[in-house]
């Protein structure tokens, strides 16, 4: 037996993998212990939850991984700084000490996993960060071969990066390096519109439907320069990210007629046009990208990781007009996955004869297990910490339980859902969820006002049965981890007056369809599709809703509210149900009302007796 532990950490979204002889155990993000979104320091909780699972020691470990090199990464902050010289002079004496430090980490967490954990003798090793990338997304796919694509802001040089899987062989094909970077081009839009770089690139595609993309020409005359084969360049004075401490300059303002939004006050036309124009770019680069991808490999099978492979409007897209017949796209995509990336890295590299992980014969069966790969709670569990809060619940069988959550649905009330393992990634996928009634006209302003403390567009996703998807989406393919887009059907569509004569943000409440929530302002939803083989009570509970409504769609969004991570444990999801307007909350085999708790005055300390340290 052989247990691989790999880590993500110290930039943002760290992580802890435990795989075992290549085996998927779990995996945990450390900001839903710390409550901390995207919290990047050292995951102390994420990787006592690994030992916890497991039930071992850090000795009994056979391998750490780490997620990048820092050896690599010091010589491009190195080489960036000599590049620009005195421009940059200023940041790097100010953070010089702190680039060093980073030049140290493999060293520094062996000090951190020694203070918390114990003294071993197991040697840390480290992947390339796309290395890392490019292994979270083939050794779980279902292909036994595959061509790879990693696209994100920057690792240590590549910002785009392709592969050839064959077997258990990853092969490095050609990359694409900083300061050149399609994620940071995206990422400079997301600032520029007002929202916070690495979390708010959502909100930048969920707006661009709202716009036109009428800076598409100029963004390809000034600022990118694409060639037939994808690759491009990128003009460095309209940016400042290299050395500076903004993401643009104010060429680009002088290009986009003014300055960047100040976040928080009003999104105008400028902002939705800016949102529909650099989606637009974006996905031109990466048409490109993958035909040549195609052309050079001759796969029918294409995987995606890195950040921009969460642009679902993309991979949409890329599956129904793209060169690839089938497509896996990692859960967590983000770096979070590089944790797991870096465990297989490890995993393969000591064990050559190892097998990989395929399903040629059944492309819905991954071995991300559905991504339900964190805690589970037992019912005794969930009682003693709702009891501790004073909570008032009544205690269902399955049948009852699904029968009184799908009641409560069916009457237009929003259900806290908290079943089974946590999620792994991004998204909630039903076991971390906000649940709500797709057919409810004002449930997407209302949930996000009410519930998600969010902006009134963003749109929510359809959770559906996975053999309905074709019958309501232009869909025919899985969509497990609502990683793609896909528009409704022309027969499933209202087309009214009303329709040509909103404009922007006015568009929010229009009846588009049958199930106006989950519908976006062009038709367009962001699908999961439920078989159930993985969370069969989720599953259960959309086939009631089902036959109670002859609708087979649920929405789902994630347990949580703005600025917080997705809940973790029952307390997390008792306290988030308590601050919002949530109407119930199912947490197990337990059932909530609002009406029936007392009311909630907020301890600032509930949650220190429940930490792992």
């Amino acid at each position: 037996m052989t247990l691989i532990l790999g880590l993500s950490a110290y930039y943002h979204d760290s992580a802890a993998t435990l795989i075992q002889d290549g085996e998927i155990l779990c995996a945990f993000q450390e900001e839903r212990f710390s409550r901390i979104k995207q919290d990047k320091r050292f995951p102390y909780h994420a990787i006592k939850a690994c030992l916890n699972h497991a039930d071992i020691t850090i000795k009994d470990l056979d391998g750490i991984c780490y997620y990048e090199d820092p050896e690599l990464k010091y010589d491009r902050i190195i080489t960036t700084f000599r590049r620009n010289r005195l421009k940059g002079a200023g940041v790097f004496a100010k953070e010089i000490q702190q680039y060093r430090k980073n030049r140290k980490i493999l060293k520094t967490i062996n000090q951190e996993l020694q203070q918390h954990f114990g003294e071993f003798d197991t040697k840390i090793t480290c992947a390339e960060h796309h290395q890392s990338h490019a292994a979270s997304a083939y050794y779980p796919s279902p292909f036994s071969s595959s061509a790879v694509l990693c696209v994100d802001g920057v690792g240590e040089w590549a910002t785009i990066s392709a592969w050839h899987g064959k077997g258990i062989e990853l092969e490095p094909l050609w990359s694409i390096d900083f300061p050149d970077s399609l994620g940071l081009l995206y990422s400079a839009f997301t600032y520029f519109c007002g929202f916070k770089v690495d979390s708010g690139e959502y909100k930048l595609m969920g707006l661009a439907p709202y716009g036109e993309p009428v800076y598409a020409e100029a963004i390809h005359r000034e600022i990118i320069s694409v060639a037939d084969d994808g690759s491009f360049s990128l003009n460095r004075d309209y940016f400042d990210y290299e050395v500076g401490t903004q993401m643009t300059s104010p060429a680009f303002d002088k290009l986009f007629g003014g300055p960047r939004r100040k976040p928080e006050t009003e999104i105008t036309q400028r902002e939705m046009d800016l949102a529909a124009s650099v989606q637009v770019v974006t996905e031109d680069v990466l048409f490109k990208l993958v035909e040549r991808l195609q052309r050079e490999t001759g796969e029918r099978n294409l995987c995606l990781a890195g950040g921009v492979a969460l642009n679902c409007v993309a991979n949409g897209n890329l599956l129904q007009k793209g060169p690839f017949s089938n497509l896996f796209i990692q859960p967590a995509s983000g770096d979070s996955g590089c944790s797991l990336g870096a465990a297989y890295v490890e995993h393969f590299r000591t064990n050559p004869d190892a097998k990989k992980f395929a399903s040629p014969e059944d492309l819905s069966m991954d071995a991300m297990q559905g991504s339900y790969l964190g805690n589970a709670y037992g019912t005794a569990e969930i009682r003693t910490q709702l009891e501790e809060l004073g909570a008032t619940f009544e205690v269902l069988g399955e049948t009852e339980l699904v029968a009184r959550t799908t009641e409560a649905l069916s009457s237009d009330k929003v259900v806290g859902w908290f079943q089974g393992r946590m999620e792994f990634g991004p998204r909630a996928l039903g076991g971390r969820s906000i649940l709500g009634n797709p057919r409810s006209r004002d449930m997407q302003r209302n949930m996000n006002l009410k519930i998600k403390n969010r902006e009134s567009f963003r749109p929510f996703a359809p959770a559906i049965l996975a053999e309905q998807a074709d019958n309501w989406f232009e869909l025919d393919a899985i969509s497990p981890y609502m990683l793609i887009v896909a528009n409704l059907r022309q027969d499933r569509r209202l087309i009214t007056a009303t329709n040509e004569r909103r404009t922007g943000l006015d568009k929010v409440n229009e009846a588009r369809a049958e199930i106006p929530a989950v519908v976006h302002v062009d038709y367009s939803a962001r699908v999961q599709t439920v078989d159930g083989k993985q969370n069969p009570i989720f599953r259960k509970l959309i086939e009631a809703f089902y036959q109670e409504t002859d609708c087979p769609i649920l929405i789902n969004t994630s347990f949580n509210v703005r600025g917080e991570p997705i809940v973790e444990s029952p307390m997390d999801a008792f306290t988030c149900f308590m601050r919002t307007e949530m109407d119930c909350l199912v947490v197990g085999s337990l059932f909530l009302e609002k009406t029936k708790q007392a009311a909630w005055v907020e301890d600032s300390d509930w949650r220190k007796q429940y930490e792992l340290d």
